[in-house]
Order: C-alpha cells, then sequence, then structure tokens
C-alpha cells in the first residue's frame, strides 16, 4: 500500500504526539550529553527546587584541572575528562566573549585525562591519562580542552578530546581502542567542542574546522573507519544528532553554511541554509519534528526551525517565508547563542546568553511569551533543563535559576553555590541526582533520605 507524503507527516506526527513533552527520560541513565536524545529533560520529582554549597548536597568532589564535558552516568558509574595544564594557566573570565581568542597554544605541558567516578560517593574509581605534551593549537579563554561530553552505551565509554583523539574504555578502565585527530585550526583559535554521537554500535564525530571539516564514522567496538565524509562547513561547536523519524535515520549536522542531513551511508539526504556566522546548538527530536536553532548574538538572522521527516535537497526557506512543505515552523529571530533550546510538555522555552526566557508553542511556533529576564548582566553558556515542572538554568556564577513551567513566566528559585563555581558544563539527572560541573569540582544535588 502506499501511503501518501502527506500521509507519512500525519503518521510520523501522530506517533510522536503521544508522548509530545514527555519524551524517553533519561532516569536510570544519562548516556551522553543532554541525556537520552539529548532531550535534557528528566521526569524524577526527587531532584530538589533549591540548594546551596552546603544544603540539598549529596556529595560534591574536587576536579583537578579544567574541563566543560558534561558528566554521564551508567548504572552507578559517572563519566567525565579534564585537562591538567602542569604550567601556569591564564583564568577564565566569567562572562567574557570577545577578546577571549588566543593566537598561540599554551607552550606548558598538559594532561588530557579520563575519569570514572562512583554515582554514590562521588570517589573517583579510576583515573587514566591518555595524552600528555605541549598543546599544538590554542583555546579560548573561557573554553578547554576538555570541552566534549563522553558518550557510553552501557558496555563501552567513548572519550573525545577533539585536538587529541577519540578514546575508548570498558568500564572497569581497559583501553579498548584509539583513534589520533588530527591538530586542526578553529575559528579564532577557539578550539574544538562538539561531542561524538553513538548509534547502532557506530560512532558519529563531526569535525568542523577551518581546513578541512569532516563527518567520520567509526565501528564502535573496534575504532576501526567506515567511513568519513567532507564537509564545506568551517568551525562549528554543534555536537550532531542521530534522527530516527518514522520514515528513516537520519544524521544531523547543523552548520553556519549549511544544516545537512546524512543517511547512514554518509549520503546527504536534505541540507538547509540560512543559519547565523557560528552555530553551537545541539538539535533534538520531540513530537515528530526536529528543532534545530542556530543564534550567534552579532547577526540578525538567528532562526529556530522544527522540521518534519522525509525531505530531500535544498529546503532552504524563500525570504520572507517561515514554513514550508517540510518545515512546520520557523521563527528566524529567536535563537539563542550558546544554550540548545527546550521542548517541555508541548512548549519550546529558550535561554539566552544574557539571562532572558522566551516560550513558545513546540507544535506551531506561535509566541506564548517573550524576553522575560532572570538576571541584569550575567552570562549563561550551558543549556538549560527539565524536571517535572521546573526549568532550571545555570549561568557562569553557578547560578541555577529555577523557573515554573507553563504559560506565564514565573522564577521560583534563586541557588547559588561557592564564589569560584564559575558553571558552563550542562548538568545530568540520573536517579534522583542533579550531577552539576563547576570548574572546581563536580556537585551532587540532591535531597537526603529521598
Amino acid at each position: 500500500m502506499r501511503i501518501s507524503r502527506q500521509c507519512g507527516w500525519a503518521l510520523a506526527i501522530l506517533a510522536g504526539l503521544v508522548g509530545f513533552g514527555s519524551p524517553v527520560q533519561g532516569q536510570t541513565e544519562w548516556p551522553q550529553f543532554r541525556g537520552a536524545g539529548s532531550l535534557g529533560v528528566a521526569t524524577d520529582s526527587r531532584i530538589p527546587e533549591h540548594w546551596s554549597a552546603t544544603e540539598n548536597v549529596l556529595w560534591k568532589t574536587d576536579i583537578a584541572g579544567r574541563g566543560w564535558s558534561s558528566p554521564v552516568v551508567w548504572g552507578n558509574r559517572i563519566f567525565l575528562t579534564t585537562v591538567i595544564n602542569t604550567g601556569e594557566q591564564e583564568e577564565a573570565k566569567k562572562g567574557l566573549y570577545f577578546g577571549g581568542e588566543r593566537s598561540k597554544p599554551s607552550e606548558s605541558v598538559h594532561q588530557w585525562k579520563t575519569l570514572c567516578m562512583d554515582l554514590g560517593s562521588g570517589t573517583i574509581l579510576w583515573e587514566r591519562q591518555v595524552y600528555e605534551g605541549v598543546p599544538e593549537t590554542p583555546i579560548h579563554i573561557k573554553s578547554s580542552y576538555a570541552s566534549e561530553t563522553a558518550v557510553t552505551d552501557g558496555e563501552r565509554v567513548y572519550f573525545c578530546f577533539g585536538s587529541v583523539g577519540i578514546y575508548c574504555f570498558d568500564f572497569a578502565g581497559n583501553a579498548i581502542w584509539q583513534r589520533p585527530l588530527p591538530r586542526l585550526p578553529t575559528r579564532f583559535g577557539w578550539g574544538a567542542a562538539a561531542s561524538p554521537a553513538l548509534h547502532g554500535g557506530r560512532l558519529y564525530y563531526c569535525n568542523d574546522n577551518d581546513k578541512e571539516s569532516t563527518l567520520m564514522c567509526l565501528d564502535a567496538k573496534t575504532g576501526d573507519l567506515i567511513w568519513d565524509v567532507p564537509r564545506e562547513e568551517k568551525s562549528n561547536w554543534s555536537t550532531p544528532f542521530v534522527w530516527q523519524n518514522n520514515l528513516r535515520t537520519e544524521i544531523i549536522t547543523p552548520g553556519s553554511k549549511q544544516v545537512r542531513s546524512y543517511d547512514l551511508d554518509g549520503q546527504v539526504l536534505w541540507s538547509l541554509s540560512g543559519m547565523s556566522t557560528i552555530t553551537i546548538a545541539t538539535p533534538y527530536s520531540v513530537g515528530g519534528l526536529l528543532y534545530i536553532s542556530s543564534g550567534y548574538v552579532m547577526d540578525p538572522r538567528k532562526p529556530i526551525l522544527a522540521i518534519r521527516p522525509g525531505a530531500s535537497g535544498d529546503i532552504t526557506l524563500a525570504e520572507g517565508e517561515t514554513s514550508s512543505e517540510y518545515i512546520a515552523w520557523s521563527q528566524p529571530k529567536a535563537a539563542p547563542y550558546n544554550p540548545s533550546t527546550l521542548v517541555h510538555d508541548g512548549r519550546l522555552y529558550v535561554l539566552y546568553d544574557r539571562g532572558i526566557v522566551s516560550c513558545y508553542n513546540a507544535a506551531t511556533g506561535e509566541e506564548i511569551y517573550r524576553m522575560k529576564r532572570l538576571q541584569d548582566g550575567r552570562a549563561f553558556t550551558s543549556s538549560p533543563w527539565a524536571v517535572g515542572d521546573r526549568i532550571y538554568c545555570l549561568n557562569e556564577d553557578g547560578v541555577t535559576f529555577v523557573v515554573k513551567a507553563g504559560v506565564e513566566f514565573e522564577l521560583l528559585h534563586t541557588n547559588s553555590l561557592q564564589e569560584d563555581d564559575m558553571g558552563m558544563a550542562t548538568p545530568a539527572i540520573v536517579q534522583g541526582k542533579l550531577l552539576l560541573r563547576t570548574a572546581s569540582r563536580l556537585y551532587c544535588i540532591g535531597e537526603p533520605g529521598k
């Protein structure tokens, strides 16, 4: 029986709407950046609404070095990366975006390390140094050489350092394989940040840089190269997303010049231009729609788009259009810069870098509320997350703002940590615990006894 294109859309969206706003949750595992499906959503009501550096802290562990990778969790194990500068290190400055580029890398020896920690106690179970040497590429003063988040399949964990290599370990800390990565220049020397994606026994890594961009597919068990396709895009920092919709499985790679969708053999399915000049946010899918955003602060174009399955060829919107056959809706000037957007309970939340929140209908793009301020003059880099009926937003001072989810903006709580707890990593939420990484330590937030 032949199904029309329109009917195919309806089936895909109907299937998604069964759980719209209640997607697959990372309740017992948080295997990648933003958890299962890259959604940043959990339903565990045991996560508290308020905490401090001591209140509702189950444990906290100091982490040596610098790293903005997020923790990932499987069972009772937390996986994390860090890089230790054995010499003098320039301190990161909160809120600095312009003037933070460095033309030359540090001249001191660095140590690239992977960590495994116990979820119950915060004890470091094992630590492995995967590389030691002087960096060959610079980074932005606010960035780190450990900004890429690991991914795990429950048997192995895959750590990525964009300027060094990809490393696979088992849960006992035994090295399985490693693959060196070329030292390639990035825009303004800002460094790498895109994390790998895992699907069907394959590891996908998008290395967009200013010299030789590629999308690479590796055998997850062996590290063998399956395919490697060149890309026209220059430096970007968005993690690819594997979109399993009702029609097919696609690898979505946001970029500044074009967003591209690839099939599992590395062939381009469709493309979309009209992004801002820098793309950072990670895509995700809820309710049968794919959400993409690109919002560099200095650009007039800052689009958020909701895309239907089944597209082919160039689906770029014509000038003045906000929807089309495959684009359900778009907001051309609404996207954030660093944070990814968040869909929860049928609404799409946008956290802007200067502490402002907007909200849209996730199915139609209709504005629900716009530009509600959390705090004046502070920077927000990490992506927001949702728990139950609450939205959480972490700023670079390590302060988390708790907002009531719904059609009206309401700030519920403001939670501060220690003065040196700079916050740029997106947390993990698992087993009644919130794992919040700062510049100095990893916190486990939860209510004792629950």
